[in-house]
C-alpha cells in the first residue's frame, strides 16, 4: 500500500529557563520562520532546514497540528505501525512535548502534550469513522539495559526481550491493558509515568533516567461488515508508539556521580547505538552495511520503526542557551541525518 509519510523530523526550541537568564546565558538558536533554524555563536554559524520548526512561542496544539501527529493517528487506525519519538539533550523539553507539564495548578492549567491529544484524536476518529475499535495499551521502560513493565502490579521487574521471524523483537510477558475512554488511558499514562525512574541533577530537576515506550494497539473492524457464518470479520491491526528517550548528557555539566553517573553512561551508550543505526540507515540502500540493531535494547525495540515497515516521526527538542551549544548542534546534525532515512510502510 502506498502511504504518504508524515513530515521529516521536526524541531522544537524551548524558551530560556529562569536559571539560564539569571546566569546570563545568550540565546544562540533562532527560528527563521520558514522551517529553518539558525545557530549563531562564536566559531559557529549554521542554518538547518526541516519540514517544521517550532520556536519558544509555539503552543502544544500548534506542535500537534504542525508535526504530522494527526496523520499518524489516522494511519494507525488504518492498520499501520506508527512511532513518534522525542530526542534531545536532558532538559530540552522532550517529556513536556510528549506529556505536557509534570505539575499543574489553578493559575497554570495543564497544556496536554502529543500523547493526550493523540488519544483524544484516536477516540474521535473512531466515532466519526463508524469503526468498531478495540484499544489496548502497554507501557515499558528501558533502565540500565533492563526492560521493565510500568503497568504490571508490584515492583517493576526485568522482562526478557525475544525475537521471532513474524514479530521481530518483542518483550515477553508484557502486560497489555484494554481501555475505552480518554480518562482510562490518561490514568494508565499517569500510573506508568509515576513508576518511571527520574532524578534531579544540575540541568534538570525531573531528569528521565530511562527510555519509555507507550504503545497503543489498535484493532479496527468495520461495523457495517456482515460476514457469512463461519467467516471471520476482516480487521486491521495497527500500533501507535510514543517513545520518550532519556536525554543525552555530559556528566561534567550535570554534576552526576555514583548511581546517576552509571545511569548516564547507560543512557549515552544506547543513544550512541541509536545514532549509529540512523547514520547507516541514512545511506542509499545500495551502500548500506549491516544495521547493528542488536547493539542495545533500545535499537532492538525500535528496529521496525527506524528502517522497517513502519511510519516514524521524530521530534528533536533543543535548548537555545549558549551553554548548551555543543549538545544543540549534535541534536540538529542527528535530526538532519534522520531526514534521509526512508521506510516502506
Amino acid at each position: 500500500t502506498s502511504v504518504s509519510p508524515p513530515p521529516h523530523p521536526t524541531i522544537r526550541v524551548r524558551p530560556l529557563t529562569c536559571t539560564e537568564t539569571r546566569r546570563g546565558d545568550r540565546q544562540v538558536v533562532h527560528s527563521l520562520g520558514n522551517s529553518t533554524v539558525h545557530v549563531s555563536a562564536a566559531r559557529h554559524d549554521a542554518t538547518f532546514g526541516f519540514s517544521a520548526v517550532f520556536d519558544a512561542g509555539a503552543s502544544q496544539e500548534a506542535v500537534f497540528e504542525g508535526s504530522g501527529m494527526r496523520q499518524l493517528v489516522e494511519l494507525a487506525i488504518d492498520g499501520f505501525s506508527c512511532t513518534v519519538f522525542a530526542f534531545g539533550q536532558t532538559g530540552s523539553g522532550k517529556t513536556y512535548t510528549l506529556m505536557g507539564p509534570l505539575t499543574q495548578t489553578e493559575t497554570r492549567p495543564a497544556a496536554p502534550g502529543l500523547m493526550q491529544r493523540s488519544f483524544a484524536c484516536l477516540l474521535e476518529q473512531s466515532r466519526s469513522r463508524g469503526s468498531d475499535l478495540a484499544l489496548s495499551a502497554s507501557y515499558l521502560e528501558i533502565y540500565n539495559e533492563q526492560v521493565r513493565d510500568l503497568l504490571s502490579p508490584g515492583p517493576p521487574c526485568a522482562l526478557p526481550l525475544r525475537w521471532s521471524k513474524t514479530r521481530g523483537f518483542y518483550v515477553e510477558n508484557q502486560l497489555s491493558v484494554d481501555f475505552e475512554s480518554l480518562e482510562a488511558i490518561a490514568d494508565l499514562l499517569l500510573q506508568g509515568s509515576q513508576r518511571r525512574r527520574t532524578s534531579a541533577h544540575a540541568l534538570n530537576r525531573h531528569s528521565s533516567r530511562s527510555h519509555a515506550l507507550l504503545t497503543i494497539h489498535v484493532c479496527s473492524r468495520a461495523v457495517s461488515t456482515r460476514p457469512a457464518p463461519g467467516i471471520s470479520c476482516p480487521s486491521k491491526q495497527g500500533t501507535l508508539c510514543f517513545v520518550d528517550l532519556a536525554g543525552s548528557e555530559r556528566v561534567k555539566e550535570t554534576g552526576s556521580s555514583g548511581e546517576l553517573s552509571v545511569e548516564a553512561n547507560s543512557i549515552n551508550r544506547s543513544l550512541l547505538a541509536l545514532g549509529h543505526c540512523i547514520s547507516l540507515l541514512a545511506k542509499p540502500r545500495g551502500k548500506r552495511m549491516h544495521i547493528p540493531y542488536r547493539d542495545s535494547k533500545l535499537t532492538r525495540l525500535l528496529a521496525r520503526s527506524l528502517g522497517g515497515s513502519g511510519v516514524t516521526l521524530m521530534v528533536a527538542c533543543i535548548s537555545p542557551s549558549s551553554r548548551c551549544l555543543s549538545e544543540t548542534l549534535s541534536t540538529l546534525h542527528y535530526a538532519s541525518r534522520a531526514c534521509r532515512v526512508t521506510t516502506r510502510p
